[in-house]
C-alpha cells in the first residue's frame, strides 16, 4: 500500500487500497500534517497512520509539507489558492481524518495551525468544519514537550466539531526514528499508530451505518 501524494494541477488523488475491495467502497481517511520540510518525521507519523487505515479498508489521502504551506489564513478573505481549495476540499469528502503536527515550544506548529484555520471556509457546508468524523492526532518533537502538543491538538479538533479518537500518539524523536515508510524501531509506538488508524476506521464505518 502507498499512500498518495496531492497533484495540485489535478486536484487529490485517492489511492484505493485494499486488495479485494471495489474502488470507493472504503470511507475516505484524509492526513494532514508535517513540517515545511518534506518527508518530516510528522509527516512519516501520519502516514504509519494511514497505512493502517488502509489495511482496514479505507481510502487514504494524505496532504503534506507541500500542500500546507498556505498563504496566512486571514479572516474574511474569500480568495483562495489552488492548495487551499484542495485542502478544504479534500476535508469536506473525508469521513476520518488523521492530523500530526510537531510541538514547537509545546504547541501545535503554525503551519499545522494556519491549514486547520482554513476550515472556518466549510461553516456553512452540510457537515461543517470536522462534524461527526473521528480524528487521530500524532505529535512528534525532540523532547518531552509532545504531551501538551497533543492536549492542544485535541482541543482544536473539540473546538473543529470532531471526535478525537480515544488513542492519541506522541513521538518523542529523541529516542526514536520514524522511518520513511512508515516503520519504527519501536514496537509499542508501531502498534499506537496502527490502532490510531483502525479507530478512525472503525468510528466512520460506525458513523455509516447509523445513518
Amino acid at each position: 500500500m502507498t499512500v498518495l501524494e496531492t497533484n495540485r494541477a489535478s486536484g487529490p488523488s485517492v489511492e484505493h487500497p485494499a486488495a479485494g475491495a471495489s474502488a470507493g467502497a472504503g470511507p475516505l481517511i484524509v492526513g494532514i500534517g508535517g513540517t515545511v520540510r518534506s518527508g518530516s518525521s510528522t509527516e512519516r507519523a501520519v502516514r504509519a497512520v494511514l497505512a493502517a487505515s488502509a489495511a482496514a479498508g479505507a481510502r487514504t489521502l494524505l496532504l503534506g509539507a507541500d500542500a500546507l504551506q498556505l498563504p496566512l489564513y486571514a479572516p474574511g478573505e474569500s480568495l483562495r489558492t489552488p492548495a487551499a481549495r484542495q485542502l478544504t476540499e479534500a476535508v469536506a469528502l473525508a469521513d476520518g481524518l488523521v492530523i500530526g503536527t510537531p510541538a514547537y515550544h509545546g504547541g501545535v506548529s503554525g503551519l499545522v495551525k494556519n491549514a486547520l484555520d482554513y476550515l472556518e471556509d466549510l461553516r456553512e457546508d452540510e457537515r461543517p468544519y470536522l462534524h461527526g468524523r473521528a480524528v487521530g492526532c500524532v505529535v512528534t518533537a525532540r523532547g518531552t514537550q509532545a504531551a501538551s502538543a497533543l492536549a492542544g491538538l485535541r482541543s482544536v479538533v473539540h473546538a473543529l466539531r470532531g471526535w478525537p479518537t480515544p488513542l492519541g500518539v506522541t513521538v518523542n524523536t529523541e529516542n526514536v526514528t520514524v522511518a520513511p515508510d512508515g516503520s519504527t524501531g519501536d514496537p509499542r509506538l508501531t502498534a499506537q499508530l496502527a490502532i490510531v488508524g483502525r479507530q478512525v476506521v472503525e468510528f466512520a464505518r460506525m458513523r455509516t451505518s447509523a445513518g
